[in-house]
């Protein structure tokens, strides 16, 4: 079987804990759901183990994140942990059509994430959410449509907002993109 080694391969392991440990997952379920071992996936978020590239399609299946994310950090040698490039940002892959959306963060392994989020003209949510986080956003161009609660906010650039768990649905119903930037606690991509 092939190896898939991520350019930073002493983040992978501590990113797969920080996205076991936000689904609420134990070892012991993330292990059964792959039908491996605790002591290998044990060994993998240690980065002792590298996992094939078919394991790391089940553990993106998994963890509800794109095999990208996982697979592909794009830091320059010496910057790993520190620096994030502009045409380095790991992608996370896509939600929800018309949204394109990269990590800013270096890894995840602080206690959230920082998000560079793009909505299309005319992305809408597939549905409305709920996350057990505290999510803050700011718009830097374009403007948003933003329901909590069933309430509808419309926001422009210089905008920002506050989630803790509430529930919300979104939508770029406007003619231009719209771009945002998100802070997530605990990370969730």
């Amino acid at each position: 079987m092939s190896e898939i080694r991520p350019i930073n391969r002493n983040s992978l392991g501590a990113d797969l804990r920080s996205l076991r440990k936000a689904r609420h997952m134990t070892l012991a379920e993330l292990a059964s759901r792959l039908d491996r071992s605790v002591g290998w996936m044990s060994q993998v978020e240690r980065d002792i183990s590298v996992p094939t590239i078919a394991d790391l399609r089940a553990l993106a299946d998994a963890l509800d994140v794109s095999v990208s994310s996982l697979a592909h950090t794009g830091a320059v040698a010496g910057e790993e942990g520190l620096i994030v490039r502009k045409n380095a940002r790991r992608p996370i892959g896509s939600r929800a059509p018309g949204l394109v959306e990269s990590l800013l963060s270096p890894d995840l392994t602080d206690d959230y994430e920082v998000l560079h989020s793009t909505f299309a003209p005319g992305a809408v949510s597939p549905e409305a959410l709920c996350r057990d986080t505290t999510e803050i956003a700011y718009l830097i161009k374009g403007h948003f449509d933003l329901w909590i609660e069933g309430r509808l906010f419309r926001l422009g650039p210089g905008d920002s907002f506050r989630l803790r768990g509430e529930t919300f649905r979104w939508a770029n119903s406007y003619d231009e993109p719209c771009e945002m930037i998100w802070v997530i606690s605990p990370p969730v991509y």
